[in-house]
């Protein structure tokens, strides 16, 4: 089951917070098809959010096609993202590397940064296409 952090202070709506927490779990194998979401009333307990915004970012999921809502049985998956399963090796890699970026000084910030440059230059559009370019195919 997946555990819902907010943080009131991150100026993202709560409700996308879930559905990007809800993502991330799909994408590393947290979260598998036909595990059940918390319910709205276990969200509400743990985090102290309205049941409202629970249901709104569950119907978003939905609408993705992630989950369904099965009528008095809950929320449950209904397909995974991505290949990140939590234990890989890049994951111990990345693992260590964030490991050396907190003992040179970075704060969260300060990794979230440079790790966001990093991923811009290796997965923009422009990019994708020039390694395909390379690749031979002329798409």
């Amino acid at each position: 089951m997946v555990d819902y952090r907010i943080d009131r202070h991150s100026g993202v709506a709560t409700y996308v917070q879930i559905v990007q927490q809800t993502k991330q779990a799909l994408r590393m194998g947290l979260l598998r098809p036909g595990d059940r979401l918390p319910t709205a009333r276990e969200v509400v307990e743990a985090t102290a959010i309205n049941p409202n915004t629970v249901l709104k970012a569950y119907r978003e999921l939905e609408r993705e096609g992630l989950v369904e809502a099965r009528r008095g049985l809950g929320t449950f998956v209904r397909r995974s993202l991505g290949a990140a399963t939590a234990d890989t090796a890049l994951r111990a890699e990345l693992e260590a590397w964030a490991g050396r970026a907190r003992e040179a000084g970075l704060d969260r910030d300060d990794v979230a940064a440079l790790f966001t440059a990093v991923l811009d230059k290796h997965f923009t559009a422009d990019h994708t296409s020039l390694d395909k370019h390379a690749q031979g195919d002329p798409s």
